[in-house]
């Protein structure tokens, strides 16, 4: 599919509409669509994506400008008649052969109301030539109608009604419940007319991930996972891993959720016996029937470095540390860095190093217990709760995905609840 991005800028003009467009833009080149981003300010930010400027669609341009000046004083001057009529040619050749369009804040505030004006002419009902074949999304991040600070601005008639009235054919999409609500009694439309879409994050570039944790978190899928737990030791008998399996599955149980556990290193290196305790754990985890649940990375030829134990820490919900021995307990200084619940045995060492601040059990103790305890620490704990709802609702890849791409079906309707004949563009 085609599909082009209009806006006033793009990046890397900073600000949340062009956040937004860079991750919908990149997220729909990823999912193999033709983007184009359409704006009057902005440079390339991906190879995949082709950027058209046009300084006219912007809101800074000095035409536009003058146009504004006018326009802010109830004027309508055959200046913005003329740069309106301009536009239509321009935004009528940025759109050649699109077949869907997401203009951001065109529809709904008066930055530059020649190309709204110029967009509504286009769009007219009827115009027998269309410039976008499939779907139009009109995504709604200000309502200028609805903003007391735009009150000077906005007077009654054309072309300042255009952004008071849901234009035929368009779906809607506001960025929360409450910007939806809003919209709905300014456009008078149910609200359940209006998509609620959210911004969301790239946890990859926030946490600044390796191209090794990229690898483990598309292989292992690991963004799905409700629940991660983290388990940094080689795979010897003293680290007790048969226990960590146990725990998982207990957890898997009680929660009815996909808990995942991560066990980062190799067998050790010294004990010949190691490869026979490698093989008891993949015995142990065909048995409990964690073959996707329970992920060994040596069986990914993966040794993580810094970077990609640092990315593992920041990304898990928990530290799970059932060794039977240690000398000291390095992976609690390392998960207090990353704010992360300690659960591990109750030994001297960590006992030393946890002090009062890790939950602990006993390294032979009852795996349901033990399961129970963390699950209930997990869901009295706010941040924890928070973080997950941000990672299973809030990840761009999810968004442009599970939500976005549907929309943009030609066989999706207007969804504005109001017929072709009831809007009148000037």
């Amino acid at each position: 599919m085609n599909l082009a991005i209009l806006h006033y800028a793009a990046p890397p003009v900073v600000g949340g509409v062009e956040q937004t467009i860079y991750h919908h833009a990149r997220n729909l080149a990823d999912a193999g669509h033709a983007v184009r981003v359409i704006a009057g300010t902005g440079e390339p930010f991906d190879p995949r994506v082709q950027m058209t400027v046009v300084p006219e669609f912007g809101s800074r341009h000095a035409d536009v400008l003058a146009v504004k000046w006018q326009l802010d004083r109830g004027e309508v001057t055959p200046c913005f008649t003329a740069l309106r009529d301009r536009l239509v040619s321009l935004l009528s050749n940025a759109l050649a052969d699109a077949d869907a369009l997401i203009a951001h804040n065109v529809f709904t505030l008066h930055k530059n109301l020649a190309l709204t004006a110029a967009l509504g002419e286009l769009l007219r009902p009827d115009r027998s030539a269309k410039p976008v074949r499939s779907g139009i999304l009109a995504w709604h991040h200000d309502l200028a109608w609805d903003d007391p600070s735009y009150k000077g601005d906005m007077h009654s008639g054309y072309p300042w009604d255009l952004l008071r009235m849901p234009w035929p054919g368009v779906q809607h999409v506001t960025v929360s419940a409450a910007q939806q609500a809003r919209l709905a009694v300014l456009y008078g439309i149910p609200p359940e007319h209006i998509t609620v879409i959210p911004p969301g994050i790239d946890p990859a570039q926030f946490w600044g991930w390796s191209d090794t944790m990229r690898r483990l978190v598309t292989e292992l899928r690991l963004l799905e996972a409700d629940m991660l737990l983290l388990l940094p030791a080689r795979l010897t008998r003293r680290k007790n891993i048969e226990m960590a399996l146990h725990i998982l599955a207990a957890l898997r149980y009680l929660t009815g959720q996909d808990v995942r556990l991560v066990v980062t290193g190799p067998p050790g290196p010294h004990n010949p016996a190691n490869a026979a305790y490698l093989q008891r754990l993949l015995d142990l985890r065909r048995e409990l029937g964690l073959g996707d649940a329970a992920h060994l990375l040596y069986e990914l030829d993966v040794t993580p470095d810094d970077t990609t134990m640092a990315n593992l820490y920041q990304l898990a919900d928990a530290l799970l540390f059932p060794s039977t021995q240690e000398g000291f307990g390095i992976p609690i200084l390392e998960a207090s860095l990353a704010r992360l619940p300690v659960f591990c045995a109750d030994i001297p060492p960590l006992r030393e190093t946890g002090a009062s601040s890790a939950h602990y059990f006993d390294p032979h103790g009852d795996p349901a217990a033990i399961a129970a305890h963390i699950a209930q620490v997990l869901e009295q704990d706010a941040a924890h709760r928070l973080r997950r709802r941000v990672l299973s609702s809030h990840v761009w890849r999810r968004i442009v995905e599970e939500r976005v791409i549907p929309l943009l079906r030609p066989d999706r309707g207007s969804g504005n609840g109001k017929s072709e004949q009831g809007l009148t563009l000037q």
